[in-house]
């Protein structure tokens, strides 16, 4: 397809997405909370169907030479099918988003003004490497009464249209396989055309590497919500539990080291550094991690390698992972601030008033106390998924599940009110 064909196809999709979603608006919730249970059902059916697409893909990625992490992304197995499935129930379950009242106030000369929650619109969703996201962000997209369109990177094509596929034969039983639309082509002419689409399209949402992120960010001519960098970081505090701060740190780097929430920073307090760094050294070895320390560090535990300032700043989305031994907890908040990227950091702490101070001066989006920084996720925080993680301030921050795919409008009650 050449240039304008792509365009052309990529402008009939969002049109039918935006079909889609006045059709939406005008079913009831009944109907797409059973919408998306008959989806969970399908995809559950569908298993192998799914497994074996995944496969071609993976083996195109092992082909093409795609990187560790892209490649632990890209591979489905039963139990991540089974959590795409529980996604869409969990969806279905959760409160109706749309048509609540927020506020409602009587002016002096009787007018009724009120806010009331509405869709955004179109979402346009362009994802590199996961396939999950594809029923992620459709299953919150149906529930929240905005069409969607995806468009899925090359190295999951296959994966990526035969769920689109099994996702639009099940909504069509009920009349809005419109508002799924999938842009089945590799093209990158693809993401260009739906990046300039700002009047069919209301909101673009990137999910992929941070080079990926930042240049949608520069060029889309639509509003874009996401984050380009997951530098998350766990401090040890003075007054940690240390049993509990180890399986935290470890969890935290070495649960899915290719997560955005993944811990990508250690900062230890000085005072317990002498007993925690040789403990978490021997963990994170057997775990394979390599470390990167700073001077301090390494002086306790000399086999470290150095850290060096581009460290403080790398998401490694590795086996990886930078030391710091921090002089006091101002110092440990201001290394967050300076070198993080707002996405999850944590405390482990058995001091309230520490803690409850971290919480106030971490400018992150997602701020632990004793937890590891993995559960920054929809699916974990009971949003059922999420579209994407936001580290911005405007209209949304952290996971986006469905209070983040609304907006809202004024409604006003007259009855016969003239302005003089």
């Amino acid at each position: 397809m050449d240039k304008q064909q792509i365009d052309h196809m990529v402008s009939d999709k969002a049109k039918a997405a935006k079909s889609g979603m006045r059709t939406l608006s005008l079913v009831s919730s009944e109907v797409r909370n059973s919408a998306l249970q008959a989806m969970a059902s399908a995809i559950r059916d569908n298993r192998e169907s799914i497994l074996a697409s995944n496969k071609i893909d993976m083996k195109n990625g092992l082909a093409n030479r795609l990187a560790d992490p892209l490649m632990k992304r890209l591979e489905l197995d039963d139990k991540k099918i089974e959590i795409m499935a529980d996604n869409l129930v969990q969806v279905a379950a959760l409160p109706e988003p749309i048509g609540q009242i927020d506020s409602m106030w009587e002016r002096p000369n009787g007018l009724r003004v009120g806010t009331v929650r509405v869709p955004i619109g179109v979402i346009g969703v362009i994802y590199e490497s996961r396939p999950n996201v594809t029923v992620e962000v459709a299953a919150l997209c149906i529930k929240s009464g905005n069409g969607v369109l995806l468009r899925g990177g090359s190295e999951a094509i296959s994966s990526n249209t035969v769920i689109a596929e099994i996702l639009q034969k099940s909504a069509k039983g009920f009349g809005l396989d419109q508002a799924i639309q999938f842009v089945n082509i590799t093209d990158r002419q693809a993401v260009q055309s739906m990046i300039a689409k700002h009047e069919l399209i209301d909101l673009i949402v990137p999910r992929g590497s941070n080079e990926f992120i930042r240049y949608i960010m520069k060029n889309s001519e639509i509003p874009v919500v996401g984050h380009a960098d997951g530098v998350c970081h766990v401090f040890i505090d003075q007054n940690a539990d240390l049993e509990m701060a180890t399986e935290i740190a470890i969890n935290s780097k070495t649960q899915y080291v290719a997560a955005c929430n993944a811990m990508e920073t250690l900062l230890v307090h000085q005072r317990v550094a002498q007993t925690f760094l040789p403990r978490i050294q021997v963990r994170l070895a057997q775990e394979g991690v390599e470390l990167r320390g700073c001077q301090t560090s390494q002086s306790i535990c000399p086999d470290m390698l150095a850290a060096n300032s581009e460290d403080w700043s790398t998401e490694y989305l590795d086996k990886i992972l930078s030391i710091r031994i921090v002089d006091d907890f101002d110092q440990a908040v201001d290394h967050i601030n300076r070198y993080g990227s707002h996405h999850s950091d944590a405390i482990i702490t058995n001091d309230y008033a520490t803690a409850q101070k971290f919480l106030k001066v971490v400018d992150s989006a997602a701020v632990y106390v004793n937890s590891s920084t993995r559960f920054t996720d929809g699916y974990e925080f009971g949003l059922g998924a999420e579209v994407g993680i936001s580290t911005q301030k405007l209209h949304c921050r952290g996971p986006m599940g469905l209070e983040g795919l609304t907006s809202y409008k004024y409604v006003i009650y007259g009855d016969g009110q003239i302005r003089q």
